[in-house]
């Protein structure tokens, strides 16, 4: 691993305070099977939260509290006992839940693949009442479902307090108010895209506050866009650059992910995507904020990533399509990806020519013109297929969503081509389609890219709106409206409900439609 520690410690010198609100629960609900909705669960109100305040729960008893929104941040309780003193300690099961499927169904049948332990439920004994309870976990949740598993025959708990310290490092003050005369489905969208940023946004941009917890910077380079519009926390995303470009990985490449604790660490994950985006995340950063010192500090390091990339160029000038190294691109198991690698090159590539002549580097300049010539060459005459009219992936010669997507972001194509690519898409529809909202992010932007504003905002209204009909408080890291439980990881009950990447319709709404 390279460290760099002067960076690791700037980044440090920059960790943000947390804004703290105190959050208490809105009402007592119950949760019914519904085949119906969403998950196959409904809702049913039971009254206010006070009605937990006004009675005592013997052993066997249950509550389930809804706190009217989605919540990151720790729990405080404050119990007492009823009845006769306390003889034996009370202990009581804690599930928290975004969904109500979380709080509705039960974690002994989970069957993922990634561990168990990121659902969150909680055994706590309590041997002296009263007390003040105060979870050292963080939670992220809308839903809390208390069992009192034991009292004694002698006592009964009660509660006089249950609320959520939740925090934040986004502070809301100094948001834009949107336009009065905006329809009223996108401003919902907008506003539920901010609280998936702002409840994301803690001492990193966290890809998920509920599971995982890490810095990604597949998220990162959205979540940045969505907070240049919205909350503005330059600092924050300064923080994360020297964090990434502290701590590479044993060739010098950008790791795809990395720890904050107990000290910095990046992961072992090497994603090539990934790595070339510290160049895009660094370039839309300096158009955002003209911070020329950090540009000139943490260059090299993207350079370096060019230079790395462009080893898994064969001689053709193509990305080879080798399934010794890995590129992200989606959540999609069939998805072949040299196509989209190979255009996500180019993208970046065009990026880190606007920063080597913003910086004066004419040699470098020169290389990287060169390296983009080569690459969209090889991509229109090896990967475009005229009797399709789209571009080809792999050997089996793959045709998806995500390959036109990533070649329009590229612009290998003259715009009126390029237009007509993603006009093509709609029309002959390939069936590898998009299954994140990272990628539907992709095809959002590559509408705009070439032209296709009302196509972009429809189609925002068929993903983000239909997510929204179906309960999102915080927009989700998978959604399929064809497959609602769709899981990469076994199991819906594991997915991530508030999830960085898919923040951005608040970014797309602020920039092109306000």
């Amino acid at each position: 691993m390279g460290i760099r520690q002067e960076w690791v410690e700037k980044a440090q010198n920059l960790i943000p305070e947390l804004l703290e609100t105190s959050v208490y629960p809105q009402e007592v609900i119950a949760v019914y099977p519904d085949e119906a909705a969403f998950q196959g669960w409904r809702k049913e109100s039971l009254g206010s939260y006070e009605r937990v305040l006004d009675q005592p729960f013997d052993s066997g008893e249950s509550f389930i509290l809804d706190f009217g929104d989605h919540q990151v941040g720790y729990v405080t309780f404050k119990i007492k006992a009823t009845g006769s003193p306390q003889d034996a300690p009370l202990r009581l099961k804690l599930i928290f839940g975004e969904m109500p499927c979380e709080v509705a169904e039960n974690f002994d049948d989970y069957n993922g693949w990634i561990s168990r332990s990121w659902l969150q439920d909680e055994v706590i004994n309590i041997d002296v009442l009263p007390c003040e309870l105060k979870l050292p976990r963080r939670y992220a949740f809308r839903y809390l479902k208390v069992i009192v598993q034991e009292t004694s025959p002698k006592f009964k708990a009660a509660f006089e307090k249950i609320y959520c310290t939740s925090v934040s490092s986004a502070d809301p003050a100094g948001l834009r108010p949107l336009p009065d005369d905006l329809p009223k489905d996108v401003a919902t969208m907008d506003r539920i895209g901010i609280k998936t940023l702002q409840d994301c946004m803690q001492t990193v941009f966290e890809d998920g506050p509920k599971r995982d917890r890490r810095l990604w910077i597949g998220d990162l380079r959205l979540q940045a866009l969505a907070n240049y519009v919205t909350f503005g926390n330059f600092d924050l995303v300064k923080r994360c650059l020297y964090l990434f470009a502290g701590m590479t990985l044993d060739k010098g490449e950008v790791g795809a992910c990395l720890f904050e604790n107990p000290e910095p660490h990046v992961d072992d994950t090497l994603l090539f995507d990934y790595s070339l985006f510290f160049v895009a995340v660094l370039h839309d950063y300096y158009a955002a904020s003209g911070d020329k010192e950090l540009l000139q500090e943490l260059w090299p390091v993207a350079l370096e990533q060019l230079d790395l990339a462009w080893l898994k160029v064969g001689a053709d000038d193509l990305v080879t399509d080798d399934p010794s190294w890995w590129c992200f691109v989606d959540w999609h198991p069939e998805l072949n990806k040299q196509a989209s690698a190979q255009a996500i090159f180019i993208y970046c590539l065009k990026r880190a020519m606007v920063l080597a002549r913003e910086l004066s580097r004419k040699n470098e300049a020169e290389l990287i013109v060169e390296r983009i010539h080569l690459l969209s060459k090889a991509a229109v005459t090896q990967l475009y297929d005229p009797g399709h009219g789209f571009f080809i992936s792999g050997r089996d010669r793959q045709i998806s969503w995500a390959s036109q997507i990533w070649m329009a972001l590229a612009e290998v194509l003259e715009p009126k081509d390029n237009d007509a690519l993603m006009n093509r898409l709609f029309e002959k529809p390939p069936a590898i389609r998009p299954n994140t909202p990272y990628m539907y992010h992709h095809l959002i932007e590559a509408l705009l890219v070439t032209g296709n504003k009302e196509k972009a905002l429809e189609q925002m209204r068929a993903y983000w709106g239909e997510m929204v009909k179906d309960g999102a408080d915080t927009f989700w890291e998978v959604y399929n409206p064809q497959e609602k439980k769709l899981s990469p990881y076994g199991s819906n009950l594991i997915n991530s409900y508030c999830h960085a990447w898919s923040c951005t319709p608040t970014y797309f709404i602020r920039k092109y439609f306000v």
